[in-house]
């Protein structure tokens, strides 16, 4: 059974962060919305340095990421 998830890490005042989330609700992609202010161990434990971030994990190891709008590698992220 897959334990897969898809971390994103993002300010509400971001719009990179904004055109992610739409990407990734365009596409029905189920994902955990993080503010590394407000969950700094989370954000040190992926080593999250800027927003957006978006991280692909399995029990809690990362498996993929992309930091920033690339929509050609969050397709490649998707498919993993």
């Amino acid at each position: 059974m897959s334990t897969k998830r898809i971390l994103k890490f993002e300010k509400d005042d971001c719009n990179p962060c904004n055109m992610v989330s739409e990407f990734l609700d365009r596409k029905g992609i189920v994902y955990e919305s993080i503010n590394p202010f407000n969950d700094p161990e989370l954000a040190m434990q992926f080593r999250v340095r800027s927003v957006p971030t978006v991280i692909l994990v399995d029990q809690e190891q990362e498996l993929s990421r992309v930091i920033g709008f690339k929509p050609e590698e969050l397709n490649a992220l998707l498919a993993s």
